[in-house]
């Protein structure tokens, strides 16, 4: 799926047409600083009905979100200089017990993810907005 925003309002569109879309635990989100990942989960777990109060989980790595569906784990990798501070923190844990998990700057842990089934979101910057690829 392919989408092009102009403004942040049609957010909820993409949204929309990607909550049917989700059929595995796992959401990755790929995309230059800036480009609207921590947006897009924000219109994402409200969509998903969370009451929380929801911020980028860049110094905390990973924030828990309450859903009707269950819960949902935010995480943020960039600061993360191996794999090994994602096993220290215990990823594996947090992947294995919630409704979804959305990690944003998920390449460090990419080789860790072979077995998992997950889907794939990349937000680019264009001149006129942004352009959203869903797998």
């Amino acid at each position: 799926m392919k989408f092009f925003i102009n403004t942040l309002s049609e957010w909820n569109d993409v949204v929309n047409q990607i909550i049917p879309e989700i059929k595995h635990p796992i959401l990755l989100l790929k995309g230059n600083l800036g480009a609207g990942k921590t947006t897009f989960s924000q219109f994402l777990l409200k969509e998903l009905g969370s009451q929380d109060e929801i911020s980028s989980p860049t110094y905390s790595i990973v924030n828990e979100y309450d859903t009707p569906k269950g819960k949902v784990f935010h995480f943020d990798l960039y600061r993360l200089r191996s794999v090994e501070e994602a096993y220290d923190f215990g990823i594996e844990e947090y992947l294995d017990n919630c409704y979804l998990s959305i990690i944003e700057w998920p390449e460090i842990y990419m080789n860790e993810l072979e077995g998992y089934d997950f889907h794939e979101m990349t937000i680019t910057n264009t001149e006129s907005g942004r352009e959203i690829e869903f797998n």
